[in-house]
């Protein structure tokens, strides 16, 4: 079984015990890896309806085929597990070194199972994995604990870790690692600190099995090259993700004030030139030719690394346009653990209801230096950030007086940076998205605003996010590589079929590995139904402000208009049909059928009834 290493590792905090497991060929080929070995590995061993801050649940970390061996940007993994924010399927994907090391270490997977009894740090060396005390480390940054631990390990090793907001199990606390890189927006961090595992630390000295290994390793190479020279052309990374802020606030798709408005005058003094003047280092994930990490310093001198996400939902989102006081949030978020996207969401809703009569406090829309104290709270678990630590969906519900209107969320994660109150295959795209209101799945906006009309609501727009959830939410997150040399300079889709076969042996085209894809989504959504057996189709709406007239812009482009329910339900119905699910967004018994999931379809029959 070439490409693959076919085996997992196996790790239980509460007994201090692991054991290697192999996997077959069967396995391999039918879930690739990454999201959709993860995601199989939790359907069958989550019982439903267990606490994901529980022992019961499992925080895994799997690789793909390709991941960690030298081609553009394969050094991605993710980490899963059912979500504390949400209480469905949750994962994210982020750049480190434990993606090589752990392949070299000899597994594809880790498995981290039960509770240690103190604080942890679970270190992996090839086939020896010790437990060491982390008591000296706990209650620090992300920072600081990276630095020590990559003093005691060495620069080499692979680390994953959390902050305090993962330790005192904030349910939007990520994973994070090489200090700019973060990943599991509902709330991976949090079962990292459920389990009181400090970090992961892991070091490996085999080679990457592979199928062709000369001709894998010289087209790579060649590639990387290639991929360099043409960011080289286009520019791209001398603003990266920052650069699409100036396009958002043209269009009318900026976050400003809790979402209600779409855009700002005063936008320009946080977009993509401003970050790039204000550059001071750039910072990449292992393999990339291209980094889109950009630090800048902050209010208070130290490096932070920027990109639109966190500039868009902690910046205009909050009305604060001092781009050194948008570097310091984003920096404390980072040492803390905290996903920038949910605290960005979490402290506008919280000025919002404020300034509605929901809620109590002071905390005022464009307050830098409140907004930083709040994330000491929030991080901590201290005071009002208690209640802010669990996220915008249960604040609302808190809250009351009408807020859950305009708690920005989708299944319980807070919507990224695209104000959609009048994007429709967007809105769906976020409502559809199998973790809840994250982009990455599949990032529809440019397509539906530059070729479609905007007030469309055709079938075009479903097949386009089904495209790109095949691609995005599919293809790069099972084998397992950054989307990013596709989406920004147009590096062909053929390649990843080409690296996959290289690596393989396998002759598979791009349909194959699309039908992969449908089928991981298939399962997400069924993992969805078996958490949540009254499921309706109302879980995947958007939020009711954006279809509410009273929420529309009052000026600009699009003043007055909003998605109409109506529509969006008639859009959401055509995305269905085109996937195989019935009317209520469950699979049917055909399309389990056609996706080999026969066995998930038995298993999920005595929660859901199936059409």
């Amino acid at each position: 079984m070439k490409g693959w290493i076919g085996k997992l590792l196996r790790v239980n905090l509460s007994e201090r015990s692991f054991r290697s497991e192999p996997y077959d060929e069967a396995f391999a080929q039918k879930w690739i890896g990454g999201r959709g070995m993860a995601l199989k590995i939790l359907w069958d061993e989550l019982k439903p309806g267990i606490d994901p801050l529980g022992p019961e649940n499992k925080f895994i970390v799997a690789l793909g085929p390709i991941s960690g061996v030298p081609a553009p940007n394969t050094g991605k993994a993710v980490v899963a597990a059912k979500s504390p924010l949400t209480g469905g399927y949750g994962d994210g994907n982020l750049g480190t070194r434990v993606t090589a090391q752990l392949r070299k270490a000899g597994y594809d997977l880790l498995v981290v199972e039960g509770r240690a009894e103190a604080p942890t740090i679970l270190a992996i060396e090839d086939d020896r994995v010790e437990f060491h005390p982390a008591d000296s480390l706990w209650g620090r940054g992300t920072y600081d604990a990276e630095e020590a631990l990559q003093r005691a390990y060495g620069k080499s090793a692979g680390i994953l870790l959390i902050g305090q907001a993962g330790e005192n199990q904030v349910r939007y606390a990520v994973v994070r690692s090489l200090q700019g890189r973060a990943g599991g927006r509902p709330g991976m961090g949090a079962v990292m600190g459920s389990k009181q595992l400090k970090a992961i630390v892991v070091k490996g000295s085999s080679e990457i099995p592979l199928s062709f290994h000369e001709d894998y390793r010289a087209t790579t190479r060649a590639d990387l090259k290639k991929v360099h020279q043409l960011d080289r052309q286009s520019g791209w990374s001398r603003q990266g993700t920052a650069g699409v802020l100036a396009w958002c606030n043209e269009v009318a798709a900026l976050p400003v004030r809790n979402f209600r408005k779409t855009s700002h005058p005063d936008a320009w003094r946080i977009d993509g030139e401003r970050v790039d003047a204000a550059r001071v280092a750039t910072y990449g994930c292992p393999f990339c030719v291209f980094p889109c990490g950009i630090a800048v310093h902050d209010r208070e001198g130290r490096e932070s690394e920027l990109d639109y996400e966190n500039i868009g939902l902690l910046g205009s989102n909050l009305e604060i346009f001092e781009l050194d006081q948008v570097a310091s949030l984003n920096y404390l978020c980072d040492d803390y653990g905290l996903d920038t996207i949910s605290a960005g969401s979490v402290l506008a809703f919280y000025a919002d209801a404020i300034e509605h009569g929901a809620a109590e406090g002071s905390f005022r829309f464009g307050d830098a230096e409140a907004a930083k104290a709040l994330l000491g709270l929030i991080a901590r678990r201290q005071g009002v950030g208690n209640l802010l630590a669990d996220g915008v969906m249960r604040m609302g519900r808190a809250f009351g007086k009408g807020s859950e209107a305009y708690a920005m969320h989708v299944k319980g994660l807070e919507i990224s940076a695209y104000n959609c109150k009048f994007i429709p295959g967007m809105a769906l795209a976020y409502g559809t998205s199998p973790i809840g209101a994250h982009h990455k799945e599949a990032w529809v906006i440019t397509y539906e605003l530059k070729e479609t009309p905007r007030d469309s609501y055709g079938i075009e727009k479903a097949r386009k996010v089904i495209e790109l959830q095949r691609i995005r939410g599919g293809l790069f997150e099972f084998i397992v590589s950054c989307r990013f040399p596709w989406v920004e300079l147009g590096w062909d889709l053929d390649h990843y079929a080409g690296y996959f076969r290289m690596a393989t042996g396998l002759n598979w085209s791009l349909d194959d590995l699309y039908r992969v894809g449908d089928r991981i989504y298939a399962l997400m959504k069924a993992f969805w139904a078996r958490e949540f057996p009254n499921w309706s189709r109302k879980m995947d709406y958007p939020p009711p402000a954006w279809f509410d007239p009273t929420y529309a812009d009052r000026e600009g482009i699009i003043a007055g208009k909003v998605l109409e329910v109506e529509q969006y339900d008639r859009l959401l119905s055509l995305y269905y049909h085109l996937r195989g699910w019935d009317e209520r967004g469950i699979p049917t018994r055909r399309t389990f059928k056609d996706l080999e999931l026969g066995e998930e379809m038995k298993a999920l029959e005595p929660w859901v009834r199936l059409e």
